[in-house]
């Protein structure tokens, strides 16, 4: 019997490609994210430094010009986290654009592997029946032969 072929490898070649090309997208998308949550971390970790900062100073008595500086301070590191955590957003929103486009890519791949394993099953299916019927055939024959030759 002739070698199995599936008419639609080179369609399941592509898929796979795409989606090879997608997840990396996906997870380009993801180390984004993390980079930016990591700096997002760090503008909070600034601003909880110069608020404890301020605190103590100020309660030690601090002079009106540096606590109008601490307060200037503060509320650019505030302007700072909205900008960084709008970012974070909109990364976010990306990542999960290319995590949907990956996913449907997975899920077209997924159905083509499926009918191609199916297309395998019923030609493995064809190919022991092909030689059921060759073994019967070849049994049959030897016992003509032999009932011809006693």
């Amino acid at each position: 019997m002739k070698k199995f072929k599936f008419a639609l490898d080179t369609v399941l070649s592509y898929k796979q490609q795409v989606l090879g090309a997608l997840q990396g997208e996906y997870a380009e998308a993801m180390a984004r994210v993390r980079a930016q949550e990591a700096l997002l971390e760090e503008c909070w970790q600034e601003y909880r430094t110069c608020n404890e900062e301020y605190r103590e100073k100020a309660a030690e008595g601090l002079a009106i010009t540096d606590a109008l500086m601490y307060q200037s301070a503060l509320r650019a590191a505030e302007l700072e986290i909205q900008r960084e955590t709008k970012r974070l957003e909109d990364l976010q929103a990306e990542a999960e654009k290319r995590r949907e486009k990956m996913v449907e890519a997975k899920k077209e791949t997924a159905s083509i592997e499926k009918l191609r394993e199916k297309k395998l099953d019923a030609y493995h299916k064809a190919e022991a029946k092909s030689e059921e019927l060759f073994i019967e055939e070849f049994v049959s024959s030897t016992r003509a032969h032999a009932g011809v030759s006693a």
